[in-house]
């Protein structure tokens, strides 16, 4: 998981670190900023959120070997997930955000 939280914090450096759902993630700045990305470590897996469920279903997560949910991918400590299959759906939550203010 530490390793997940270098990767998303290089690209959101100017993020707040802050819980959201009871997970560790990424904010926006400011006092209304928006929930960008969180991670969270679980007894037989790992998870990646984007706060963001109409986001995963935009990338081939599955085709990679990845369970997803509603709102985020699942992968074991040992299979962990590749830099684009992590700054992907960064990259459009961010776009969400300023596009839909959500």
């Amino acid at each position: 998981m530490q390793s997940l939280r270098v990767v998303i914090k290089a690209r959101l450096a100017d993020h707040l670190e802050a819980i959201r759902y009871s997970i560790p993630g990424f904010r926006q700045p400011g006092p209304k900023g928006r929930m960008v990305a969180g991670y969270a470590g679980f007894k037989l897996n790992c998870g990646s959120y984007p706060h963001a469920g109409s986001i995963i279903g935009q990338f081939p997560v599955e085709r990679a070997g990845f369970v997803t949910s509603k709102g985020g991918v699942l992968f074991a400590p040992d299979h962990p997930l590749s830099e684009s299959l992590v700054f992907g759906p960064i990259e459009a939550r961010l776009t969400e955000t300023v596009v839909t203010g959500r």
